[in-house]
C-alpha cells in the first residue's frame, strides 16, 4: 500500500502520522503525571490548610467567646478549595453528636471520565487538629483533602491541550501540505518534459523552479535534451553519410571496373580475336601468335595488380592471415615503395592482447585512412604511426580494453576551411560505431589523427567490415 503512494502523498502523510504521534506522546505524559501530581497537591493542599488552622486554634484563647468565635472561622473556612473543614467534637467529653460544616470543593464533577478517575485512584487525607481553649477541649477541625477537584483541573487541562493541539497540528499540517505541494510541483513538469522526450519531443523545455535541488535537476534535464536532440540529428546526418559513402564506394567502384578492366577486357577480346584469326589459317605466324600471347599474358597481369587494388579497398589482403602487425608491415612497405623521399616510422607494441577481427580492421584502415590523406594533401617529408594499448575503459559491462592509434605527419597542417572528405568520415563513424572516439588535430606543423578503438574477443563481431 506505501509503495503505490506518490512522493507527495507519502511526504503529508509521514509529517500527519509526526504530528499525531507528537499530540499523543504530550496527552500520554500528562496522564501518566497525573497520579503524581494529584497525590502532590493533595499533600500541599492539607499541609497549607493545617498552617493556617493552627494559627486561628491557637487566637481562641484570647477570645471572649471562644465558641461564637470558632463557628464564624468554621463558616469562613467553607471557601476553600481542594480541602474541605470540620469541627468535631469529642462525644468522651461533650456527650453530644458530632456536628460538622463541610467547606466547598465536594463532590465527585460528573463530567470527568470514570477510566480516568480508575487511571489514578484518588484517595483522601485527613488531619485533625485539636481545639484546646484556656485548658478545656472544643473537640477538634478535621482537615479533609478533596481531589477530585484537581482531577478535573487536570481533566480539563487534557481536553483542552487535545482540542488546542489538534487545532495547531491540523494548522501546521495544512502549511505543510501546502509547502510540500508546491516544493513538488516542479516534479510534474518534469514528468511530463520526460514523456515529451521519450516520445521524440526533445524542444520542451523546462522552466527551472522549486528547490534548488529540483532547479538544477530542470537545468540537467534540458541539457539533456539538447544533446539528445544533437545526437538524434547526428546519428541522422550519419545515416545520411553512410548512404553516400555507399553509394560514392559504388560509384568509385564502378569506375575502376570501366576505368582499368574495361580497356584491359576490350584488348584481351581483340587479341584473342587475332588468335582466333591466325589459328584459322594454313600457315599460321608463330611470331604474331607470340606476340598477341605476350600481350595478353601483360593484360591479364595488369587486371591481377587492378583487382588486387580494388580487393585491397574491398578487405585487406592477407590481414586475417598474416595479422595486424605483418598487414601493417606490408601496408608500410607498399608506401614506401610508392614515396621513397617520406619517412614512415612505425611503432606497434607487441602487447596489444585480444582484439578481435572487427577492431583489427578499424586499426588497419584508420591508419591506411590517415596515410592517404597524408600522402594526398599534407607534403610531409615524415609520419609517425603508433599502435599501443589504452588504459582499461570502464563502461556499464565492467572494464573493456582498448588500443589507441596515432598518425602524426610534420606537413602543412589542414586548411582553415577544410571539410572532411568521405574516407575520414567514414573511419569516424566506424571507430564510432565501436564504442570509440577519434580526434583530427592540426597545426602548422602538421595534422594528428588519434583513434581510441576498443577491442576484446566480446567484438569480433560486433561490426561487419564494409
Amino acid at each position: 500500500m506505501w509503495q503505490k503512494l506518490s512522493l507527495r502523498a507519502r511526504l503529508n502523510t509521514l509529517l500527519a502520522l509526526v504530528m499525531v504521534l507528537g499530540l499523543v506522546i504530550n496527552i500520554a505524559r500528562l496522564l501518566l503525571e497525573a497520579a503524581p501530581r494529584v497525590a502532590a497537591e493533595d499533600q500541599s493542599v492539607v499541609r497549607l490548610a493545617r498552617g493556617f488552622v493552627e494559627p486561628l486554634v491557637s487566637d481562641l484563647n484570647d477570645a471572649s467567646d471562644p465558641e461564637a468565635r470558632l463557628d464564624r472561622i468554621v463558616e469562613g473556612l467553607k471557601q476553600l478549595r481542594h480541602v474541605s473543614i470540620t469541627r468535631e467534637y469529642d462525644p468522651a467529653k461533650a456527650g453530644t453528636p458530632v456536628e460538622s460544616a463541610a467547606s466547598g470543593g465536594r463532590g465527585e464533577p460528573p463530567q470527568v471520565p470514570e477510566w480516568f478517575l480508575a487511571l489514578i485512584h484518588p484517595e483522601q487525607t485527613t488531619v485533625a487538629v485539636p481545639i484546646a481553649v484556656n485548658g478545656r477541649s472544643l473537640g477538634s477541625l478535621v482537615i479533609t483533602s478533596h481531589p477530585t477537584d484537581e482531577i478535573a483541573e487536570i481533566w480539563d487541562g487534557i481536553v483542552t491541550q487535545i482540542e488546542v493541539g489538534s487545532a495547531i497540528a491540523a494548522a501546521l499540517l495544512l502549511i505543510t501540505m501546502t509547502v510540500v505541494n508546491r516544493a513538488l510541483e516542479p516534479i510534474t513538469s518534469l514528468a511530463d518534459a520526460m514523456s515529451s522526450i521519450e516520445a521524440g519531443v526533445y524542444d520542451t523545455p523546462v522552466s527551472p523552479s522549486g528547490s534548488p535541488e529540483l532547479a538544477a535537476i530542470c537545468r540537467k534535464l534540458n541539457h539533456l535534451a539538447s544533446v539528445l536532440e544533437t545526437t538524434v540529428e547526428d546519428k541522422r546526418q550519419l545515416a545520411e553519410r553512410v548512404v553516400s559513402l555507399q553509394d560514392a564506394e559504388r560509384k568509385e567502384i564502378a569506375r575502376d571496373l570501366h576505368d582499368e578492366f574495361g580497356p584491359y577486357l576490350f584488348a584481351l577480346r581483340a587479341h584473342a580475336a587475332s588468335l582466333t584469326r591466325l589459328a584459322g589459317t594454313t600457315e599460321p605466324d608463330l611470331g604474331a601468335l607470340g606476340k598477341h600471347i605476350g600481350a595478353m599474358a601483360d593484360q591479364v597481369n595488369a587486371l591481377q595488380q587492378s583487382n588486387r587494388r580494388v580487393l585491397e579497398r574491398l578487405q585487406p589482403v592477407g590481414l586475417a592471415e598474416l595479422g595486424l602487425a605483418d598487414a601493417l608491415a606490408a601496408l608500410m612497405r607498399l608506401w614506401r615503395e610508392a614515396n621513397p623521399d617520406v619517412v614512415i616510422e612505425t611503432s606497434i607494441s607487441p602487447s596489444l592482447g585480444a582484439r578481435g577481427e572487427t577492431a583489427e580492421l578499424t586499426i588497419y584502415r584508420v591508419i591506411q585512412e590517415a596515410l592517404t590523406n597524408v600522402f594526398r594533401h599534407a607534403r610531409a617529408t615524415r609520419v609517425d604511426i603508433r599502435v599501443e594499448p589504452a588504459l582499461p575503459r570502464r563502461t556499464g559491462a565492467g572494464e573493456t580494453e582498448a588500443i589507441t592509434v596515432s598518425v602524426r605527419d610534420n606537413g602543412a597542417g589542414l586548411p582553415a576551411d577544410h571539410k572532411q572528405g568521405f574516407g575520414m568520415l567514414g573511419m569516424r563513424e566506424r571507430v564510432l560505431a565501436l564504442g570509440g572516439s577519434m580526434t583530427v588535430a592540426s597545426t602548422s606543423h602538421g595534422v594528428t589523427v588519434e583513434a581510441l578503438i576498443p577491442c576484446g574477443m566480446q567484438q569480433s563481431h560486433a561490426l561487419e567490415p564494409t
